[in-house]
Protein backbone atom coordinates (compact mmCIF):
# COMPACT_ATOMS: atom_id res chain seq x y z
CA UNK A 1 0.00 0.00 0.00
CA UNK A 2 1.18 3.52 -0.80
CA UNK A 3 0.36 4.67 2.74
CA UNK A 4 2.79 2.11 4.16
CA UNK A 5 5.71 3.04 1.89
CA UNK A 6 8.23 5.05 3.88
CA UNK A 7 11.16 5.55 1.47
CA UNK A 8 10.95 6.05 -2.30
CA UNK A 9 13.91 6.36 -4.66
CA UNK A 10 13.14 8.16 -7.94
CA UNK A 11 15.45 7.21 -10.80
CA UNK A 12 15.63 10.08 -13.32
CA UNK A 13 18.65 10.95 -15.46
CA UNK A 14 19.24 14.19 -17.36
CA UNK A 15 19.45 17.90 -16.64
CA UNK A 16 17.23 20.95 -17.13
CA UNK A 17 14.90 19.90 -19.96
CA UNK A 18 14.75 16.27 -18.83
CA UNK A 19 13.74 17.34 -15.34
CA UNK A 20 11.10 19.79 -16.56
CA UNK A 21 9.32 17.24 -18.77
CA UNK A 22 9.16 14.86 -15.80
CA UNK A 23 7.37 17.41 -13.57
CA UNK A 24 3.88 15.87 -13.95
CA UNK A 25 5.25 12.48 -12.97
CA UNK A 26 7.13 13.94 -10.01
CA UNK A 27 3.88 15.52 -8.85
CA UNK A 28 2.17 12.15 -9.34
CA UNK A 29 4.73 10.40 -7.14
CA UNK A 30 4.32 13.10 -4.49
CA UNK A 31 0.55 12.53 -4.50
CA UNK A 32 0.92 8.76 -4.43
CA UNK A 33 3.38 8.77 -1.53
CA UNK A 34 2.66 11.98 0.43
CA UNK A 35 4.25 10.79 3.67
CA UNK A 36 7.20 8.89 2.24
CA UNK A 37 10.75 10.17 2.25
CA UNK A 38 11.64 10.66 -1.41
CA UNK A 39 15.11 10.98 -2.93
CA UNK A 40 16.26 11.32 -6.51
CA UNK A 41 18.87 9.07 -8.09
CA UNK A 42 20.42 10.98 -10.96
CA UNK A 43 23.58 11.49 -12.96
CA UNK A 44 26.31 14.01 -12.41
CA UNK A 45 25.96 16.91 -14.91
CA UNK A 46 27.30 15.85 -18.30
CA UNK A 47 28.81 19.24 -19.14
CA UNK A 48 29.11 22.82 -17.89
CA UNK A 49 25.86 23.87 -19.56
CA UNK A 50 23.78 21.18 -17.83
CA UNK A 51 22.00 22.52 -14.76
CA UNK A 52 22.11 20.19 -11.73
CA UNK A 53 18.69 18.86 -10.82
CA UNK A 54 18.62 20.67 -7.48
CA UNK A 55 18.80 24.01 -9.32
CA UNK A 56 15.72 22.97 -11.28
CA UNK A 57 13.60 21.55 -8.47
CA UNK A 58 14.91 23.87 -5.75
CA UNK A 59 12.81 23.80 -2.57
CA UNK A 60 9.76 22.40 -4.34
CA UNK A 61 9.85 19.24 -2.23
CA UNK A 62 9.16 17.12 -5.32
CA UNK A 63 12.27 15.00 -4.88
CA UNK A 64 13.02 15.31 -1.17
CA UNK A 65 16.55 15.97 0.03
CA UNK A 66 19.95 15.86 -1.62
CA UNK A 67 20.02 13.57 -4.68
CA UNK A 68 22.13 10.45 -4.94
CA UNK A 69 24.50 11.02 -7.86
CA UNK A 70 26.68 8.83 -10.01
CA UNK A 71 28.65 9.30 -13.26
CA UNK A 72 26.38 8.58 -16.23
CA UNK A 73 27.35 5.34 -17.95
CA UNK A 74 29.49 4.29 -14.98
CA UNK A 75 31.14 0.89 -15.42
CA UNK A 76 33.92 1.28 -12.88
CA UNK A 77 33.45 -1.43 -10.21
CA UNK A 78 34.40 0.93 -7.38
CA UNK A 79 31.95 3.60 -8.57
CA UNK A 80 29.18 1.01 -8.73
CA UNK A 81 30.16 -0.31 -5.30
CA UNK A 82 29.90 3.19 -3.81
CA UNK A 83 26.55 3.75 -5.52
CA UNK A 84 25.22 0.43 -4.24
CA UNK A 85 26.36 1.28 -0.73
CA UNK A 86 24.65 4.68 -0.81
CA UNK A 87 21.38 3.21 -2.10
CA UNK A 88 21.51 0.49 0.57
CA UNK A 89 22.06 3.17 3.23
CA UNK A 90 18.87 4.93 2.11
CA UNK A 91 17.12 1.55 2.07
CA UNK A 92 14.28 2.39 -0.37
CA UNK A 93 11.18 0.21 -0.25
CA UNK A 94 10.23 1.27 -3.78
CA UNK A 95 12.10 2.49 -6.84
CA UNK A 96 10.20 4.71 -9.31
CA UNK A 97 11.85 4.21 -12.68
CA UNK A 98 11.46 7.52 -14.50
CA UNK A 99 14.33 7.80 -16.91
CA UNK A 100 14.48 8.19 -20.68
CA UNK A 101 14.00 4.83 -22.35
CA UNK A 102 17.11 3.08 -23.54
CA UNK A 103 15.30 -0.13 -24.41
CA UNK A 104 13.88 -3.14 -22.58
CA UNK A 105 17.27 -4.83 -22.22
CA UNK A 106 18.77 -1.83 -20.43
CA UNK A 107 15.75 -1.55 -18.14
CA UNK A 108 16.14 -5.22 -17.19
CA UNK A 109 19.86 -4.69 -16.53
CA UNK A 110 19.05 -1.68 -14.33
CA UNK A 111 16.48 -3.64 -12.33
CA UNK A 112 19.00 -6.44 -11.78
CA UNK A 113 21.42 -3.87 -10.35
CA UNK A 114 18.77 -2.36 -8.08
CA UNK A 115 17.94 -5.84 -6.78
CA UNK A 116 21.56 -6.10 -5.59
CA UNK A 117 20.99 -2.81 -3.75
CA UNK A 118 18.13 -4.32 -1.78
CA UNK A 119 15.30 -2.80 -3.83
CA UNK A 120 12.41 -5.26 -4.16
CA UNK A 121 9.63 -3.16 -5.68
CA UNK A 122 9.96 -1.23 -8.94
CA UNK A 123 7.30 0.77 -10.77
CA UNK A 124 7.60 2.54 -14.11
CA UNK A 125 10.31 0.46 -15.76
CA UNK A 126 9.63 0.09 -19.52
CA UNK A 127 9.65 -3.70 -19.63
CA UNK A 128 7.61 -3.99 -22.83
CA UNK A 129 8.48 -2.67 -26.26
CA UNK A 130 5.41 -0.45 -26.17
CA UNK A 131 6.47 1.28 -22.94
CA UNK A 132 10.06 1.56 -24.14
CA UNK A 133 9.06 3.19 -27.44
CA UNK A 134 7.40 6.49 -28.31
CA UNK A 135 4.18 5.82 -30.18
CA UNK A 136 3.71 7.38 -33.62
CA UNK A 137 0.57 9.25 -34.68
CA UNK A 138 0.07 9.01 -38.47
CA UNK A 139 -2.65 11.64 -38.28
CA UNK A 140 -0.46 14.22 -36.56
CA UNK A 141 2.76 12.92 -38.13
CA UNK A 142 4.36 13.26 -34.73
CA UNK A 143 5.89 10.95 -32.18
CA UNK A 144 4.61 10.73 -28.63
CA UNK A 145 6.00 13.35 -26.25
CA UNK A 146 8.44 12.07 -23.64
CA UNK A 147 6.14 13.36 -20.88
CA UNK A 148 3.34 11.22 -22.30
CA UNK A 149 5.51 8.10 -22.47
CA UNK A 150 6.62 8.60 -18.86
CA UNK A 151 2.99 9.03 -17.79
CA UNK A 152 2.09 5.71 -19.49
CA UNK A 153 4.88 3.96 -17.64
CA UNK A 154 3.69 5.32 -14.30
CA UNK A 155 -0.01 4.71 -14.91
CA UNK A 156 -0.08 2.12 -12.05
CA UNK A 157 0.38 5.09 -9.66
CA UNK A 158 -2.49 7.08 -11.18
CA UNK A 159 -3.12 9.85 -13.69
CA UNK A 160 -0.20 12.25 -14.24
CA UNK A 161 -2.75 14.86 -15.42
CA UNK A 162 -0.49 16.29 -18.12
CA UNK A 163 -3.09 18.81 -19.26
CA UNK A 164 -3.47 20.44 -15.86
CA UNK A 165 -1.39 23.54 -15.25
CA UNK A 166 -0.65 22.55 -11.66
CA UNK A 167 1.06 19.39 -12.91
CA UNK A 168 3.87 21.61 -14.25
CA UNK A 169 4.13 23.75 -11.11
CA UNK A 170 7.72 24.31 -9.98
CA UNK A 171 6.48 25.61 -6.62
CA UNK A 172 8.46 28.84 -6.62
CA UNK A 173 9.35 30.40 -3.30
CA UNK A 174 8.73 33.98 -2.24
CA UNK A 175 12.50 34.58 -2.20
CA UNK A 176 12.83 33.41 -5.79
CA UNK A 177 10.03 35.74 -6.82
CA UNK A 178 11.76 38.68 -5.13
CA UNK A 179 15.04 37.90 -6.91
CA UNK A 180 13.26 37.77 -10.28
CA UNK A 181 11.57 41.10 -9.49
CA UNK A 182 14.93 42.65 -8.62
CA UNK A 183 16.51 41.46 -11.88
CA UNK A 184 13.83 43.28 -13.87
CA UNK A 185 13.59 46.39 -11.70
CA UNK A 186 14.13 49.66 -13.55
CA UNK A 187 14.44 48.10 -17.01
CA UNK A 188 12.63 50.02 -19.76
CA UNK A 189 11.29 46.89 -21.45
CA UNK A 190 9.74 45.23 -18.39
CA UNK A 191 6.15 46.01 -19.39
CA UNK A 192 6.27 44.08 -22.68
CA UNK A 193 9.08 41.80 -23.76
CA UNK A 194 10.08 38.55 -25.39
CA UNK A 195 12.73 36.14 -24.10
CA UNK A 196 15.49 34.86 -26.36
CA UNK A 197 17.94 32.06 -25.62
CA UNK A 198 20.67 30.54 -27.76
CA UNK A 199 21.29 27.90 -25.09
CA UNK A 200 21.50 24.23 -26.03
CA UNK A 201 23.79 21.50 -24.71
CA UNK A 202 23.87 19.74 -28.11
CA UNK A 203 25.97 21.51 -30.79
CA UNK A 204 23.87 20.04 -33.60
CA UNK A 205 20.85 21.95 -32.24
CA UNK A 206 22.59 25.32 -32.66
CA UNK A 207 20.97 27.17 -35.55
CA UNK A 208 23.84 29.63 -35.99
CA UNK A 209 24.34 33.36 -35.47
CA UNK A 210 23.66 34.33 -39.09
CA UNK A 211 20.12 32.91 -39.00
CA UNK A 212 19.38 34.33 -35.55
CA UNK A 213 20.64 37.77 -36.61
CA UNK A 214 18.24 37.75 -39.53
CA UNK A 215 15.33 36.72 -37.32
CA UNK A 216 16.02 39.25 -34.56
CA UNK A 217 16.42 42.09 -37.04
CA UNK A 218 13.17 41.36 -38.87
CA UNK A 219 11.17 40.53 -35.73
CA UNK A 220 12.21 43.73 -33.95
CA UNK A 221 11.40 45.75 -37.08
CA UNK A 222 7.86 44.36 -36.84
CA UNK A 223 7.68 45.17 -33.09
CA UNK A 224 10.13 48.04 -32.53
CA UNK A 225 9.00 48.82 -28.95
CA UNK A 226 9.14 45.25 -27.71
CA UNK A 227 11.82 44.49 -25.13
CA UNK A 228 14.12 41.49 -25.30
CA UNK A 229 15.47 39.51 -22.34
CA UNK A 230 18.45 37.29 -23.09
CA UNK A 231 18.72 34.25 -20.86
CA UNK A 232 21.15 31.36 -20.63
CA UNK A 233 24.44 30.37 -19.04
CA UNK A 234 27.29 32.77 -18.25
CA UNK A 235 29.37 31.56 -21.20
CA UNK A 236 26.53 32.57 -23.55
CA UNK A 237 26.44 36.19 -22.35
CA UNK A 238 28.92 37.63 -24.84
CA UNK A 239 27.42 35.87 -27.83
CA UNK A 240 23.92 36.89 -26.75
CA UNK A 241 24.96 40.53 -26.43
CA UNK A 242 26.40 40.47 -29.95
CA UNK A 243 23.13 39.10 -31.31
CA UNK A 244 21.16 41.70 -29.37
CA UNK A 245 22.77 44.45 -31.46
CA UNK A 246 20.27 43.41 -34.14
CA UNK A 247 17.38 44.24 -31.80
CA UNK A 248 15.76 47.71 -32.01
CA UNK A 249 14.01 47.83 -28.65
CA UNK A 250 15.40 47.69 -25.11
CA UNK A 251 17.45 44.59 -24.31
CA UNK A 252 18.43 43.06 -20.97
CA UNK A 253 21.13 40.40 -20.80
CA UNK A 254 20.49 38.05 -17.85
CA UNK A 255 22.76 35.24 -19.05
CA UNK A 256 24.52 33.77 -16.05
CA UNK A 257 22.84 36.20 -13.66
CA UNK A 258 19.89 34.06 -12.59
CA UNK A 259 19.58 30.36 -11.73
CA UNK A 260 17.07 28.32 -13.75
CA UNK A 261 14.10 28.74 -11.41
CA UNK A 262 14.40 32.53 -11.24
CA UNK A 263 14.90 32.60 -15.01
CA UNK A 264 11.62 30.69 -15.29
CA UNK A 265 9.86 33.41 -13.30
CA UNK A 266 11.16 36.05 -15.73
CA UNK A 267 10.11 33.90 -18.70
CA UNK A 268 6.63 33.54 -17.18
CA UNK A 269 6.12 37.32 -17.59
CA UNK A 270 7.21 37.36 -21.23
CA UNK A 271 4.89 37.67 -24.22
CA UNK A 272 6.75 34.76 -25.87
CA UNK A 273 9.95 32.73 -25.89
CA UNK A 274 12.26 32.35 -28.90
CA UNK A 275 15.18 29.95 -29.06
CA UNK A 276 16.56 26.49 -29.68
CA UNK A 277 15.35 23.08 -28.60
CA UNK A 278 16.78 23.44 -25.10
CA UNK A 279 16.24 23.44 -21.36
CA UNK A 280 15.13 27.10 -21.33
CA UNK A 281 12.53 26.21 -24.00
CA UNK A 282 11.07 23.53 -21.69
CA UNK A 283 11.07 26.02 -18.81
CA UNK A 284 9.07 28.43 -20.97
CA UNK A 285 6.51 25.75 -21.80
CA UNK A 286 6.21 24.76 -18.13
CA UNK A 287 5.25 28.32 -17.14
CA UNK A 288 2.77 28.54 -20.06
CA UNK A 289 4.72 31.10 -22.11
CA UNK A 290 4.17 30.62 -25.87
CA UNK A 291 7.36 29.37 -27.49
CA UNK A 292 8.81 29.47 -30.96
CA UNK A 293 11.58 26.87 -30.96
CA UNK A 294 13.93 25.83 -33.75
CA UNK A 295 14.73 22.12 -33.88
CA UNK A 296 17.36 20.06 -35.63
CA UNK A 297 16.79 16.49 -36.80
CA UNK A 298 18.66 15.10 -33.79
CA UNK A 299 15.40 13.74 -32.34
CA UNK A 300 12.20 12.56 -33.97
CA UNK A 301 9.53 15.29 -34.26
CA UNK A 302 7.26 15.53 -31.25
CA UNK A 303 9.28 13.73 -28.58
CA UNK A 304 10.98 16.83 -27.19
CA UNK A 305 8.67 19.55 -28.52
CA UNK A 306 7.46 22.12 -25.95
CA UNK A 307 4.51 20.49 -24.24
CA UNK A 308 1.08 22.08 -24.41
CA UNK A 309 -0.91 24.34 -26.66
CA UNK A 310 0.10 27.64 -28.20
CA UNK A 311 3.69 26.67 -29.07
CA UNK A 312 5.35 26.65 -32.50
CA UNK A 313 8.09 24.05 -32.83
CA UNK A 314 9.91 24.50 -36.14
CA UNK A 315 11.27 21.21 -37.45
CA UNK A 316 13.40 20.74 -40.59
CA UNK A 317 11.48 19.76 -43.70
CA UNK A 318 11.88 16.37 -45.32
CA UNK A 319 15.31 16.10 -46.84
CA UNK A 320 17.06 17.53 -43.80
CA UNK A 321 17.40 21.19 -44.82
CA UNK A 322 17.51 23.45 -41.71
CA UNK A 323 14.55 25.63 -40.80
CA UNK A 324 14.56 28.84 -42.84
CA UNK A 325 14.72 32.21 -40.99
CA UNK A 326 11.51 33.29 -42.73
CA UNK A 327 9.61 30.53 -40.93
CA UNK A 328 10.88 31.66 -37.53
CA UNK A 329 10.12 35.32 -38.29
CA UNK A 330 6.56 34.47 -39.30
CA UNK A 331 6.03 32.23 -36.26
CA UNK A 332 7.39 34.87 -33.86
CA UNK A 333 5.17 37.61 -35.29
CA UNK A 334 2.13 35.32 -35.15
CA UNK A 335 2.85 34.36 -31.54
CA UNK A 336 3.18 38.00 -30.55
CA UNK A 337 -0.03 38.96 -32.35
CA UNK A 338 -1.90 36.05 -30.77
CA UNK A 339 -0.70 37.08 -27.32
CA UNK A 340 -1.76 40.66 -27.94
CA UNK A 341 -5.23 39.52 -28.98
CA UNK A 342 -5.55 37.23 -25.94
CA UNK A 343 -4.62 39.99 -23.49
CA UNK A 344 -6.38 42.81 -25.28
CA UNK A 345 -3.16 44.86 -25.25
Amino acid sequence: MNEETRRVLIYRLGSLGDTVVSLPCLHLVARAFPRAERRLLTNQPVNGKAAPVELVLGESGLAGGAPIRYPAGARDPMALFRLRREIRAFDPELLVYMTESRGVAVALRDIAFFRTCGVRRVVGAPLTQDLATHRYSPRRKLWEHEAERLARCLAPLGDAALEKRESWDLRFTATERRHADAAMAGWDGAASFAVFSIGTKWPENDWGDARWSTVLSAFSAAAPKLGLVLTGSADEAERSSALATHWRGPALNLCGRLPPRESALVIARARMFLGHDSGPMHLAASVQTPTVAVFSRRNKPGIWFPYGRGHRPLYPVDGGAPVEPAAAIEAACEALARGTADTGA
